[in-house]
């Protein structure tokens, strides 16, 4: 996607000395793995977690939910605060809060304090998220900026997919799921360092001059664009299934399939591989397709996904993977084209825009978590149900959007 060295500076709004073109789209990327990386790697862990700390499953998808809550926190509260004060010194400061966390849980002795500590990892983990989506707006534009948030989403992918295969390595040769947590914090450590290269990408005459609650509050002037929160809630609402077949894909395998953990790692690393063809599928559509047939394919693709689970998920395990991998396709499609469009909608307040998208994402992710945890009579025709609702909610708010007088720069 970006060519040579040579081209780098010319391809950069803020050209960095160090790190190039390659570099920074290199750098994104690995802020944007931080998210799979800490909830994936240690998803083969969960149900031997249980037994260790003598508690229930509820208790340690508390520690997922709480993850994720905070995680949504840390991304309201940083990115406008790195509108004023700038990107470098608020992701140094998100990194060193997420190092601590990190072995702070890898130390952790109560499920209680797991918990506790990894707030202090999820407000961090926003800190990085809120910065690495405004470093893309800050560094590129046009159709070079839609081919790195895809070329991030790719490896964001990437990362799920690896992950629960290395926690299931970490799991056979150390047999400690607190060794999950140290490569996060190592994690960490690296992403650091190379932030020390990093140079400033929003000069001082460029950032919020206000007051400290007064950067706060552009979050509300960015949410009452109402092309641009709109169009977020359309698109956010899809990551609550997502997230609910995070919280529960090591159950559904585990328990309801009586797969072993390093069967059911093999399962989802396979469902996050094909997520990698949403971003290419989203490129090549770019001049091929309009975004408002883009998005109604992803709404009917969504749709069939989640009623062929519903229907045949439960047979096998084959089943449950093949029947969810539409929905995954799209999952990794409309982030990048979503997250394009979104910023596209706001000249000013960056952060506070990269915020929003993240948080809103989350949030709505942090309630499928929830759904998908829920007493059902059996999670699989939960997960169907949850992604028939969804879709079904979405559709309904396209169709009054697209027929709204609301301006949507990209889509109307």
């Amino acid at each position: 996607m970006i060519r040579n060295d040579q081209q780098s500076h010319s391809l950069l709004l803020k050209p960095q000395q160090y790190l190039g073109t390659k570099g920074m789209v290199l750098f994104i990327s690995l802020m944007g793995m931080f998210i799979p990386l800490s909830i994936d790697m240690y998803l083969p862990a969960m149900p031997s977690m249980a037994q260790y700390f003598d508690t229930t499953a509820a208790m340690i998808n508390l520690t997922l939910i709480a993850f994720f809550i905070f995680f949504a926190v840390g991304i309201i509260v940083f990115g406008p605060l790195s509108d004023k004060y700038g990107r470098k010194s608020i992701l140094v400061l998100g990194l060193l809060l997420y190092i601590s966390g990190s072995i702070a849980c890898a130390l952790a002795l109560t499920v209680n304090q797991l918990i506790l500590f990894r707030i202090v990892q999820g407000i961090g983990a926003g800190n990085i998220t809120a910065v690495a989506t405004a470093l893309v707006k800050d560094c590129f534009s046009g159709k070079i900026k839609s081919k790195v948030l895809a070329a991030v989403q790719v490896m964001g992918v990437l990362a799920p997919m690896v992950a629960p295969l290395a926690g299931a390595a970490i799991l056979q040769v150390g047999g400690d799921w607190r060794d999950t947590f140290w490569a996060l914090a190592l994690t960490g450590i690296i992403s650091l360092f190379i932030a020390l290269l990093f140079q400033e990408t929003l000069p001082v005459e460029e950032r919020y001059r206000g007051s400290l609650s007064g950067s706060l509050q552009r979050l509300f002037v960015v949410g009452k664009n109402a092309g641009f929160s709109g169009f977020l809630f359309i698109v956010a609402i899809l990551s609550a299934p997502y997230m609910a077949y995070i919280a529960t894909s090591s159950y559904i395998y585990e328990n309801i399939f009586a797969l072993d953990e390093q069967a059911y790692s093999y399962f989802f690393a396979a469902n996050s591989a094909f997520a990698i063809l949403g971003p290419i599928i989203y490129i090549r559509s770019i001049g091929h397709f309009t975004p408002r047939f883009f998005s109604w394919c992803c709404f009917g693709i969504a749709l069939v996904s989640g009623l062929s689970l519903f229907l045949m998920g439960n047979r096998s395990p084959w089943f449950f993977l093949l029947t969810f991998l539409p929905f995954t396709l799209v999952e990794g499609a409309i982030r990048p084209f979503s997250t394009d469009i979104l910023l596209d909608q706001q000249k000013e307040d960056v952060g506070s825009a990269s915020s929003l998208i993240n948080a809103v994402h989350t949030i709505l992710g942090s309630i499928g978590m929830a759904m998908g945890t829920w007493s059902w009579n059996n999670m699989i025709d939960g997960l169907g149900i949850i992604i028939i609702s969804s879709v079904s909610l979405s559709v309904i708010m396209w169709i009054f959007l697209m027929r709204s007088r609301v301006r949507v720069i990209g889509l109307k």
